[in-house]
């Protein structure tokens, strides 16, 4: 039987050589918001991992929406250059398309690497380089987190243009898909979440309202993105928290967002409330892909301890999502995706340089008589 999990799939006009994809990694490495030399290692490394999508790291729009001051942004010409620099070797050498997820980090800005503090995350202090950041509401994150600004109207209309040209830039880089960071509490993921916006004019108060910001960026974004690319979004489904966010909030959001043209939708959980109470345990966020792919149709993305070969094949098998993303699996095992393809029995792509690592005869016979000479 043939593996659906490798078998391809395309979106728009880019066709995916199979359903692996490596999930955005914050790799907290960036200067001034330019990818660096580090980037180059290791999304070099993932671009010849044999998944059929790479995509890069959380990007803010702006340098306030960085996660961290080394997180990347894609707003000046500066941070596309090194961006570019890093995508091209990527896609001149790799096997992957590769995709970025484009955001901003909203009332989690301006937090620590995960390194240097105490815990994973912490919001940095005025002097160790905290910047002031804004939300859908004056609610910090949790109760010892800097108090955020509410964005006003002008500010909104000024954060979509930021959006706008961090799409442009992406395009000139030559991604081959975007991905909008509408989760894990981070600015999107804010104004759609009642637990984080309490607003009271047209982006607050209805679910229609809340979901009414990532509609108009999406909109915005997809008006000068090429039609033939594919635009899509990933979202925390369930807040995990009574009174927050449900798997219906998002079944209805979701909908919406194939209405507007939306070509995938990746879906975890959680991130917008520290009183989260998460039931871990392996692929525990599929029911949520599924629940949206079976309500709407979308081309669905599961992500979150997803570990195993087999496993990974029944979500796609089994029609519970048609794509599956991996984070730490591919930190572990650069090549999870070999070894995965030679467990199911299917071919992935291998780079010429690497095939002689694999179960493949290499180079072909012919190879030798067609070698170069060494000069006497």
């Amino acid at each position: 039987m043939s593996s659906k999990l490798f078998a391809p799939i395309k979106l728009r006009e880019l066709e995916l050589a199979n359903r692996v994809v490596v999930a955005p990694m914050c790799q907290y490495s960036a200067e001034n918001g330019n990818m660096t030399d580090w980037h180059m290692l290791h999304l070099g490394s993932l671009s010849n991992s044999g998944a059929g999508l790479l995509i890069v790291e959380a990007t803010g729009v702006e340098p306030e929406g960085r996660i961290s001051l080394g997180c990347p942004s894609l707003a000046n010409d500066e941070n596309e250059a090194a961006m570019k620099r890093v995508v091209t070797a990527c896609k001149r050498y790799g096997t992957a398309k590769i995709g970025i997820q484009l955001g901003h980090a909203g009332r989690k800005a301006s937090c620590t690497r995960p390194w240097e503090g105490k815990s994973a995350s912490e919001p940095l202090k005025s002097d160790t380089g905290a910047w002031p950041t804004k939300g859908p509401s004056a609610i910090p994150f949790a109760a010892d987190w800097h108090v955020p600004s509410a964005y006003t109207i002008p500010e909104i209309e000024t954060l979509k243009a930021k959006f706008v040209d961090a799409t442009k830039r992406a395009d000139r880089i030559g991604y081959d898909l975007i991905e909008i960071h509408g989760a894990h509490g981070y600015l999107l993921h804010e104004f759609v979440s009642p637990l984080s916006n309490k607003r009271t004019d047209q982006y607050g108060g209805s679910l229609e309202n809340r979901i009414r910001l990532p509609l108009e960026i999406f909109a915005a974004m997809r008006a000068v993105w090429p039609k033939h690319k594919p635009l899509g979004i990933r979202i925390s489904a369930v807040d995990w928290v009574e009174g927050g966010l449900t798997i219906e909030d998002s079944v209805f959001f979701a909908q919406k967002l194939k209405d507007a043209g939306c070509d995938f939708i990746d879906v975890s959980s959680g991130g917008n409330d520290p009183h989260q109470k998460i039931a871990l345990r392996p692929g525990y966020q599929v029911p949520f892909a599924e629940a949206i792919k079976k309500a709407t149709g979308m081309t669905t993305m599961a992500v979150g301890l997803i570990t195993e070969a087999e496993q990974a094949e029944a979500i796609v098998a089994d029609g519970h999502a048609d794509m599956v993303a991996l984070a730490r699996g591919f930190l572990d095992d650069p090549h999870w995706a070999w070894h995965a393809a030679w467990k199911l029995g299917a071919d992935v792509p291998v780079s010429v340089q690497y095939a002689r690592a694999t179960l493949k005869t290499w180079p072909p016979a012919k190879r030798y008589t067609e070698m170069p000479k060494a000069a006497e």
